[in-house]
């Protein structure tokens, strides 16, 4: 009996029958498989049942693991019940090894390298980087950067945004890609091949994702439902004699000469607070209020066209994406032309970009700069993983970050011409500084000031019309991305599961997603989006993405790391990719994360946005407390183990650990 044990564990895990004839470094096929050469096939051998892989051959026997390569990407397997984070080739210090064992992990073994070989990819480089900058450049790129600029020294402000781009943003959005090509998985089940105790960051992300989704696709439920009311000959916003206006209700752009005082409120004031969020009909958080049906109805239309353009994967959104992803661009032309020819538009533009050069001294222009380039990259939401995953393996992920990431800063910059022209003829208009007509920020700079601006232009239906398309594109880019992030990291991780039940997973999503955002659709809504906008997303995501430079970096090893991108592009990053990777990016996290600390709540916004963070955050918790509080080694050396199954040098060695599950 002993003696056919040692047969068997002789043998290739990845074959059956035994090592099959084929060339020294030519490519051959066993059980289906394609092996470059089966020199390089994992096996066990008499000598302390260790694993490794065949003489000469130490880099090739990885690429097995995962389809293609990867020197630490290995298939995680485990002797006994569901241990799912033991690396199956890492069992260093077990007492025994059966037959059984060896059966089970070659099958799992060869069951992920099919699957990993039919994974889907992109039909095209240029869907991908249609994707990926679809997703970074959003509503924030068209609202928030502008304001950000000019209330922090205007031109001046370029300077500590390029700053953080080039040490901190454009380099964790580098690390994502290539971590996402190389091991080919989702936010989640990743984490097996770089450190598996960091594994609850995965499931952290995709609560995440959902919490983005319970109240972005409102956002863009309010554009849709500007963009139906733009289909009139006189857009509503432009006067006064509507069901919804009030007595305070005055216009700019009278004939008659109108003297505006204190109470005065605009028709596009009126029709944003008054007819589409209802907020006068809400006393606030303690009581929202009923449901708008017509919000409703706009984001279950927003909803249905998010379903049709992922539910088959990246074939279908990557087609879509040739539309939603470049026709922002187009408009954003048009509008930037007719923003010049406007009379006052150089106020504007001289107000945008007046440098403050004091300000530079401020803390805060700093910190507001780092976090402006990180929500604006966005790494840490699972999607730059996702989307990389479903590149080949040799990809050029190295330029595809650079193009994205400049692309995305440029789009911001000159989104800023197009919104500060208007607020110069808007200024002109009024017969006021720009700085007085600028107080609005975030979704109000679109929906009050720059819609009344625009019903105030020529041809102002076509302008209202193509603005709100617009927008409407740029948001559903960032929604298909934020869902695909959960839905390939779930299937991911659950692929016997849902791998064949896609369009069922992702129906179900769509359903879970609306549910959750039926909060925001209620006549208090507004204040429910501001609480997810400020609190629910932001520290949440800074430290997940904290945690994740810190774990590839420090504990998978920035040398392994660096060999991995070797292997994909053939040169591996310079001194300075490193250095940023190590110290300086987990330094640029810390910064926005410090300012967020010291906001002060109200009440029920603290206990909100308490729960929020702390449901996201528990998640890796929850994953390090399975890992140290539920393990009972045995013996010293067992102990010692267990110290060294965190390090990334030591991911081979580790042992395979009894896990008590919780109760």
């Amino acid at each position: 009996m002993e003696n056919k044990a040692t047969s068997n564990e002789t043998q290739p895990l990845t074959s059956k029958k035994g090592i099959s004839d084929c060339n020294e470094g030519e490519d051959c096929k066993e059980n289906g498989l394609l092996i470059r050469n089966p020199k390089s096939a994992l096996r066990l051998v008499d000598d302390g049942n260790k694993v490794h892989p065949g003489q000469g051959d130490k880099e090739e026997a990885a690429q097995i693991s995962n389809g293609y390569s990867g020197v630490q990407s290995s298939v995680p397997c485990s002797g006994m019940a569901e241990a799912e984070d033991a690396q199956c080739t890492a069992p260093a210090a077990t007492t025994t090894t059966t037959t059984t064992t060896s059966t089970t992990c070659g099958a799992e073994g060869q069951q992920q390298l099919m699957e990993l070989g039919d994974r889907e990819t992109w039909s095209k480089k240029i869907d991908f980087l249609l994707s990926v900058i679809g997703y970074a450049v959003d509503l924030g790129n068209v609202w928030r950067f502008p304001y950000i600029c000019y209330q922090n020294g205007g031109g001046a402000f370029l300077i500590p945004y390029t700053i953080m781009a080039i040490f901190g943003g454009i380099p964790l959005f580098y690390m994502e890609l290539a971590l996402g090509q190389y091991h080919r998985n989702g936010c989640i089940s990743i984490w097996r091949k770089i450190c598996p105790i960091f594994k609850g960051i995965g499931f952290a992300i995709c609560i995440i994702d959902l919490y983005v989704a319970s109240y972005y696709n409102t956002i863009m439920a309010w554009v849709f439902y500007y963009l139906v009311s733009s289909f009139t000959t006189e857009l509503p916003w432009t006067s006064c004699n509507n069901a919804w206006n009030t007595g305070n209700c005055t216009t700019y752009f009278s004939k008659d000469n109108i003297s505006w005082a204190l109470h005065s409120i605009s028709p596009a004031e009126e029709f944003y607070t008054r007819q589409v969020l209802q907020v006068h009909r809400s006393n606030g958080l303690d009581d929202l209020g009923g449901i708008s049906w017509q919000l409703t109805l706009c984001l279950l239309l927003i909803f249905i066209i998010v379903y049709f353009s992922i539910w088959k994967g990246v074939k279908t959104s990557g087609k879509v994406v040739w539309v939603t992803a470049t026709f922002p661009y187009v408009i954003l032309f048009i509008l930037l032309v007719r923003g010049a020819t406007l009379p006052g538009a150089w106020r504007g533009v001289l107000y945008y970009l007046k440098p403050e050069w004091q300000k530079l001294l401020a803390t805060e222009v700093w910190v507001d700069a780092a976090a402006q380039i990180f929500f604006s990259l966005g790494p840490g939401f699972g999607v730059l993983l996702a989307y990389a995953s479903y590149n080949k393996f040799h990809n050029n992920c190295y330029q595809d970050a650079l193009v994205t990431s400049t692309v995305n800063c440029l789009t911001s910059f000159v989104s800023g011409f197009v919104i500060f022209t208007v607020l110069g003829y808007m200024a002109e208009m009024r017969n006021e500084d720009v700085s007085e007509v600028a107080k609005d920020m975030g979704p109000s700079l679109l929906f009050i000031t720059y819609a009344e601006a625009i019903a105030n232009m020529p041809a102002s239906t076509f302008f209202a019309i193509i603005f709100f398309l617009m927008l409407l594109t740029l948001g559903l880019d960032s929604t298909f991305a934020g869902l695909e992030g959960v839905i390939t990291g779930v299937l991911d991780e659950f692929p016997h599961v849902w791998s064949k039940r896609r369009e069922f997973f992702v129906l179900g999503l769509i359903i879970i997603c609306f549910l959750g955002s039926l909060a925001t659709l209620t006549f208090g809504g507004a204040y429910v989006v501001k609480l997810f906008e400020e609190y629910a997303t932001g520290p949440a995501v800074l430290t997940v993405v904290f945690l994740e430079a810190v774990a590839v970096a420090w504990f998978y090893g920035i040398t392994q790391f660096c060999n991995d991108v070797k292997e994909m592009l053939g040169f591996a990053p310079g001194w300075y990719w490193r250095v940023c990777w190590v110290a300086i990016s987990p330094i640029f996290l810390l910064s926005p994360g410090a300012k967020l600390v010291k906001m002060e709540f109200m009440s029920t916004e603290c206990r909100l946005k308490t729960c929020r963070v702390n449901s996201k955050l528990c998640c890796n918790d929850q994953c390090i407390s399975n890992r140290f509080l539920f393990h009972y080694p045995q013996k010293k050396k067992e102990k010692k183990v267990i110290n060294k199954s965190v390090a990334p040098e030591m991911i081979f060695k580790t042992t395979v650990l009894f896990v008590i599950p919780n109760q």
